[in-house]
């Protein structure tokens, strides 16, 4: 059973989330917050498997809170998911700065968000789209990211299959779409991300992708 809590300010997304969530096997919300503060002081005494975390609250804001979380908590402990309307960059960046795990957008369905608590709680990241762009474009941005002998070294334990999906995941694509674009499960895809992941020595998407730019691996 994967224990989720949830902390937004909008009682009415709360009451969606939790539907969503208590629907779904394997999964059940057992704590909520309203702002960023009561969040930190429920984790004192709680340790969810995974975190539901908005960005915009009253009180300290969601990147503010995932930064005291984490002063407790590592993300071995308690993973922690961004879920909000504000993907844009700058928040993208700042949230896996403070230690946030995954970041989506609260448009996304119940059986994809089913999908990214149990990527994250396995130990995976996961990003919506606009997340992914966000890194991405960042990473890309950055003319002082030389290619890093050691870390194209580490590419060369990746299978061709391994290989050609992170490249996928590096364009940007999330698992559905590059397991459209390939025929084969998203299933399938998390299974060849995760072994990529485990065997780059990484612990979040944002982090694959950015070890493969300095790997030289760009679209």
């Amino acid at each position: 059973m994967i224990d989720v809590m949830l902390v937004d300010d909008q009682e009415m997304i709360r009451v969606g989330l939790r539907t969503n969530i208590d629907a779904h096997p394997g999964m059940a919300v057992v704590a909520e917050a309203g702002d960023g503060i009561a969040a930190v002081r429920a984790l004192e005494t709680l340790v969810p498997d995974v975190v539901l975390m908005d960005l915009r609250m009253p009180g300290i804001d969601g990147i503010e809170a995932i930064r005291r979380i984490r002063r407790n908590h590592p993300a071995s402990q308690v993973r922690i998911m961004v879920l909000t309307t504000f993907d844009q960059d700058e928040n993208v960046l700042a949230a896996i700065k403070a230690g946030a795990n995954g970041f989506l957008s609260k448009g996304v369905g119940p059986a994809d968000l089913a999908a990214a608590i149990t990527e994250v709680c396995d130990g995976g990241g996961a990003l919506s789209a606009n997340a992914a762009r966000a890194v991405i474009g960042h990473v890309a941005d950055d003319n002082s990211i030389p290619v890093d002998p050691a870390a194209a070294k580490l590419l060369e334990f990746l299978t061709p299959r391994e290989r050609d999906l992170l490249t996928e995941a590096v364009r940007g694509l999330d698992n559905r779409q590059i397991a459209q674009a390939h025929h084969i499960s998203p299933l399938t895809v998390k299974t060849h991300i995760n072994r990529a992941m485990m065997k780059l020595g990484v612990s979040d998407r944002a982090a694959l992708i950015a070890l493969s730019y300095r790997a030289g691996l760009r679209p």
